[in-house]
């Protein structure tokens, strides 16, 4: 029994063995990791929307407006993690495929490049963000709500303090990830996720310290601190398969560049998408004080129906990056389907909970029946979205882990910048001076949009996901990405 909990906790060789059941035996960790992942910031927003008393000077509720100045700050704070996902991505990827490849050297300055350009890179994040934090508001429009504003502030600018336990973890877990270890970053999650959830009531609870968001924001970085101190230790731990010591550290002109190829493209992939949510968040400040409270909730709850198609897009990056390494082209082909039909099975479990609990769930973060009443609207619209991701999550994992991070950066560019930016802002002019009728505790009850309707983003999304499933369809039947590995045995099969 001993001997079969450690295989668990190990590293996973998928070059061999049942796809299905390497791929489940990685991805249910994952998947579970990822609902612990979410729960970090739904955590700060439940308890800020429970635990805050009182009323603005305007007449909101302040666990309403807390909520709001939640949601406001993680664009922002999305901005400044793409340094830390761009080196996790490319290390992911490498280390996945040296692993597969039993290259001992250039598993070890992988990973030990990876340590440095994480030290360096938490030292300019931190240096450049915390004075930025109130300048980055007030671009974003956050004076046209003070209190909000206020919260937002305090909120981002701790959370900036300590985004270097966010980083480690995120870089140190996919090291963890790329050897096919998907349980021990789970296991620290879990419980630095229980330790969030019970510093986060004590530090913003009325009868604990009330620190209010600010509280919110302290808990937070204590718990991913230790997350991410957890996961040095083991990763420092290497057991024979890399060493870490003062030449593997020593930065490497070659391996720093391709760790460069393959995380900069993801990292601009993702500040794309990031900054495009920058630049509609002045018109969501515009549209009244229901907007961002209501986009916050949505946001909390229908990340769960989206995390299948993140946990499989990583288990399939892994998968498909240890069986090229290995020579394995077959598993691969083989692999990407049965990712594929996993993921969408999941995700159809996923959404039907959803609908369930949905309104149970939303609840948990405000206690206001129109917002309530309006996320749930939100949440219909995305219904279609969040089974088409599967399709798109999944493949485009397939091809980050075979090494193809540019083609993936394009259909991101292509998607968020040239078709639902602009459909965005069309949508938002289109619907300024709407009424929308919701049902509340059985009444019809007007939500009226003078500057634009927020379904306008989920309109939009809903569009760009079906038109990036057909562009990730045929960019993956193209066959182009098979030919953008770091490593190939040249025993090649398939």
């Amino acid at each position: 029994m001993l001997e079969k909990i450690k295989s668990l906790f190990g590293a996973q060789d998928m070059t061999e063995g049942s796809i299905p059941a390497c791929l489940l035996k990685f991805s249910i960790p994952l998947l579970i990791g990822t609902i612990a992942q979410m729960l970090y910031t739904a955590a700060d927003r439940v308890i800020v929307g429970q635990f805050i008393e009182g009323f603005a000077e305007t007449g909101e509720k302040l666990s309403d407006v807390a909520l709001g100045a939640v949601g406001v700050s993680m664009p922002i704070l999305n901005i400044f993690l793409v340094l830390f996902m761009a080196i996790g991505g490319g290390v992911m990827t490498m280390v996945s495929q040296y692993y597969g490849a039993k290259d001992k050297e250039n598993l070890s300055l992988t990973i030990g490049n990876s340590v440095t350009l994480l030290v360096i890179a938490c030292v300019i994040v931190t240096a450049v963000a915390t004075p930025l934090t109130g300048a980055m508001l007030r671009l974003l429009n956050a004076g046209a709500q003070p209190v909000m504003e206020k919260m937002a502030y305090d909120y981002l600018f701790i959370l900036f303090i300590g985004m270097s336990g966010n980083g480690f973890y995120n870089v140190f877990s996919g090291v963890l990830r790329g050897l096919g270890d998907s349980i021990f970053p789970l296991a620290v999650l879990l419980g630095t996720v229980v330790l969030n959830i019970i510093l986060d009531i004590w530090f913003v609870a009325p009868w604990g310290l009330g620190l209010g968001v600010a509280g919110a924001a302290w808990a937070t970085i204590i718990a991913q601190i230790c997350s991410s101190v957890v996961c040095m230790v083991r990763v420092l731990r290497p057991r024979g398969m890399y060493a870490i010591n003062r030449r593997t550290l020593r930065l490497r002109s070659a391996t720093v560049r391709q760790i460069a190829r393959l995380g900069i493209p993801s990292g601009i992939q993702m500040a794309i998408m990031f900054v495009s949510n920058l630049i509609i968040q002045p018109f969501l400040m515009d549209m009244g004080p229901l907007a961002m409270p209501s986009l916050t909730a949505t946001q909390s709850v229908d990340g769960f129906a989206l995390m299948p198609s993140q946990a499989f897009s990583m288990a399939a990056g892994t998968f498909t990056g240890q069986n090229i390494g290995a020579g394995r082209m077959d598993r691969v082909k083989t692999g990407s389907k049965t990712v594929f039909l996993m993921c969408l099975g999941f995700s159809i479990v996923m959404v039907t909970a959803m609908q369930i609990f949905g309104r149970s769930m939303l609840r948990l973060f405000t206690e206001t029946e129109l917002l309530v009443s309006l996320c749930r609207y939100y949440i219909l619209i995305m219904i279609p979205a969040y089974l088409i991701m599967s399709v798109n999550m999944s493949y485009q994992g397939v091809m980050r882990g075979a090494g193809d991070a540019v083609g993936t950066m394009w259909l991101s560019v292509l998607i968020n910048v040239v078709f639902k930016l602009p459909l965005t802002l069309l949508l938002i002019h289109l619907t300024k001076g709407t009424t929308l009728y919701l049902s509340v505790n059985g009444e019809r009850v007007p939500a009226q949009w003078p500057n634009g309707s927020p379904a306008s983003l989920f309109y939009a999304m809903l569009i760009c996901v079906v038109i990036g499933m057909f562009m990730t369809i045929a960019y993956y039947r193209h066959g182009s990405w098979k030919r953008k590995y770091v490593v190939m045995r040249e025993n090649t099969r398939g």
